[in-house]
């Protein structure tokens, strides 16, 4: 510090409650600072979902703020390059340009979840009755929104029991490593995992998928397939499950054999069971759908 403030004492480590926020994942953590620069990321005990967990991507967030290639002015392209610019030109830049737009102007984000910026956001449009707000992921779930708009849920993401499940399916979903809410999925399929003397059963797991995942190195019986047979390998479930739709023609004997066999775990515990799918194909999250109401 140039001017060091009276209550830092050199060398002595301070925790912040903070929270992690990317692509519509949220973790509330600690961070740990050192003569003011965080330099550890620490799962948060209070929370109730997360239990103190945190992601890998958490994890290394923090090295975000030593990039020395970050942006840290303002830039606007000049010709076929990106040139610094101050923040009273960009602004006044972008209001002459919303003004000439006459109201019709795209904001483009990521997935916003604080009610806070939705508020700005919604003012906003107010403004520009002709204006739109586009949100894109680098990783999409729309395909789970349209099916579950479709399956009548709601254009929503849902939030998955895994410890209330006794058979868990996996669809090539990685819930444990990247997928949706890794931290929570982790918090509720350790449970379900978790046996002792008073408690000796533990849920079991199929994973189906077309690569070696985290969360398929962690499964009971683990089935390999083509990533271009994932809608077949799903409808071939639902068609085990209550012969709703035709089954497709699996060559692979093994794979055939673990549909079957899942298929008929799924059935005996019926109510206590879950089908998850990584797919975006909205037509798949659709059959899935059609499966966990199986």
């Amino acid at each position: 510090f140039a001017n060091k403030p009276e209550n830092i004492i050199p060398g002595e480590a301070k925790y912040y409650a903070t929270t992690y926020v990317q692509d519509g994942d949220a973790i509330p953590i600690l961070a740990k600072v050192r003569d003011g620069r965080p330099i550890k990321i620490e799962g948060n005990t209070l929370s109730s979902y997360t239990k103190g967990g945190t992601s890998a991507r958490a994890q290394a967030s923090v090295l975000d703020l030593y990039d020395m290639y970050r942006i840290t002015h303002p830039k606007r392209k000049v010709g076929d390059k990106f040139e610094e610019s101050t923040y009273e030109f960009i602004d006044k830049t972008i209001a002459e340009g919303l003004a000439a737009a006459g109201g019709s102007v795209v904001l483009l984000t990521s997935s916003i979840i604080s009610p806070t910026t939705k508020q700005v956001i919604t003012e906003f449009l107010a403004k520009y009755p002709n204006s739109k707000h586009v949100q894109a992921d680098a990783v999409s779930y729309s395909g789970m929104l349209l099916a579950n708009e479709a399956s009548g849920f709601g254009r929503n993401l849902p939030t998955y029991k895994f410890d209330a499940a006794k058979v868990i399916v996996s669809l090539g979903a990685d819930f444990l490593g990247s997928w949706l809410s890794p931290v929570e999925n982790a918090v509720g399929y350790g449970k379900g995992r978790k046996i002792d003397e008073k408690n000796p059963q533990m849920s079991k797991h199929y994973q189906f998928e077309g690569h070696l995942s985290t969360t398929g190195a962690s499964a009971d019986e683990r089935f390999t397939h083509r990533p271009s047979e994932t809608g077949a390998v799903a409808v071939a479930l639902l068609a085990a499950l209550d012969g709703s739709v035709s089954a497709p023609a699996i060559a692979d004997a093994k794979l055939k054999a673990g549909i079957a066999k899942a298929a008929a775990e799924l059935k005996a515990n019926s109510g206590a069971a879950l089908v998850v799918s990584g797919s975006n194909d909205a037509n798949v999250q659709i059959i899935v759908n059609a499966s966990n109401n199986a």
